[in-house]
């Protein structure tokens, strides 16, 4: 299939899925044909504290498969990116952690769901976040100019993994994190799975295995990289997914069970040694003047 297809078919799922939440039903997650219920990619993933500080259709819209804000340790003042963001929630989450002195920055390529995040950020009330139009293989946004990205079972769905990650080193400062929950599988996905569209767009068919992810984010430059696993997907699980695909649970049962989990990924944009050496002096003048660096100024080294 090709990535323009691949494109369209995920513009077309997720547009619809906003159409529904805008309708006042809840989104379909990740795979499955019910808007009344969620499977298990989608569901349960935010705390009641979490939910009650964003507007319901954010909540109603996530499709996330996992949440990042939760486990990237923002800090106050820090400038997020979140890399499909879909209703918003995960960027609401995000300019609520970074605060008012922070930024917190969306970008989806859906112009029906980046018409429901705007409503929604309305009706929040913060002013610290900005949803821009674009595709997470092209940001549109100058190197170095965020600490943090984030992405919630978003980058799974694109043709061009390799040039996502390249974008994202690109558009993160020096000692910037990439945090993101992502579909991950344990081994080879069956092919009768990888060649189905319908798979694709429901957050499967285009998972990296842990050793690919490892791999590629290693290859766009990326450090300290770790893959946490959150939830392991069980056959059961996925059955409604495979059967809305046209493919017999049983006849993959072997391949499937186990094998597809909801991961943290972590990793670090390496801080130049430029910036390793403005950092070693800074500490040194701080020494020996009395004088302390900023917090601000350690995050944004």
């Amino acid at each position: 299939m090709s990535a323009e297809n691949i494109k369209e078919a995920v513009q077309e799922k997720y547009g619809a899925a906003a159409k529904r939440v805008t309708a006042s039903k809840r989104a379909t997650c990740c795979g499955t044909t019910s808007t009344e219920t969620c499977n298990p990619v989608s569901s349960n993933l935010y705390g009641e504290k979490e939910a009650g500080s964003v507007p319901e259709n954010a909540l109603r819209a996530s499709l996330g498969c996992g949440n990042p804000t939760a486990l990237a340790n923002l800090a106050h003042g820090e400038t997020v990116l979140d890399l499909g963001s879909g209703g918003g929630i995960d960027v609401l989450l995000s300019a609520r952690r970074v605060g008012p002195s922070g930024k917190a920055y969306g970008l989806d390529m859906t112009d029906e769901m980046l018409a429901l995040a705007e409503e929604n950020k309305r009706k929040s009330g913060l002013t610290n976040v900005e949803f821009l139009k674009g595709e997470i293989e092209n940001i549109p946004l100058p190197e170095n100019s965020v600490d943090v990205i984030v992405s919630n079972c978003v980058i799974n769905l694109s043709a061009d993994k390799d040039r996502v990650l390249r974008e994202a080193f690109r558009v993160l400062r020096p000692g910037g994190r990439f945090a993101v929950s992502d579909i991950v599988v344990r081994g080879e996905i069956p092919q009768q799975i990888r060649k189905n569209m319908e798979m694709w767009v429901g957050c499967a068919a285009g998972a990296l295995s842990e050793t690919q992810y490892r791999e590629k984010l290693a290859a766009a430059g990326f450090e300290s990289i770790d893959i946490e696993t959150t939830r392991v997907f069980s056959l059961d699980d996925a059955r409604e997914s495979l059967i809305s695909a046209g493919i017999d649970p049983a006849s993959v049962a072997s391949e499937v069970e186990g094998k597809f989990i909801s991961g943290f990924v972590r990793a670090v944009k390496p801080t130049s040694a430029e910036a390793r050496r403005g950092s070693e002096a800074l500490k040194v003048r701080g020494c020996c003047s009395g004088a302390l660096p900023s917090a601000t100024a350690g995050q944004r080294s």
